[in-house]
């Protein structure tokens, strides 16, 4: 079977963002808009099993934008946690 190098890159690609996203709590200085809350929602498993270890992780950015940072995160959640078609039976 050939490898297919292309998916290969874009999972790699995906797990540096994702654990390189994960900033320790409370060392940010500029607030944070949708793309940013989207982006955490999309890290927020990692995070959270880093923070079950003992890492000084932030779960949800403190210094945020309101209502529009809210919204990326959920829609970010949403996705990692498979959205509604995890519903189906």
């Amino acid at each position: 079977m050939k490898p297919k190098i292309p998916v290969y890159i874009t999972l790699f690609v995906l797990l540096v963002v994702c654990l390189s996203s994960c900033v320790p709590e409370g060392h940010t200085v500029r607030q944070y808009g949708f793309l940013s809350g989207f982006v955490h929602g999309l890290v927020f498993v990692f995070a959270l099993i880093g923070k079950l270890f003992g890492g000084d992780y932030g779960l949800y950015a403190v210094n945020n934008t309101g209502f529009f940072y809210w919204l990326g995160f959920i829609i970010g959640l949403g996705m990692i946690a498979g959205g509604g078609a995890a519903s189906r039976r």
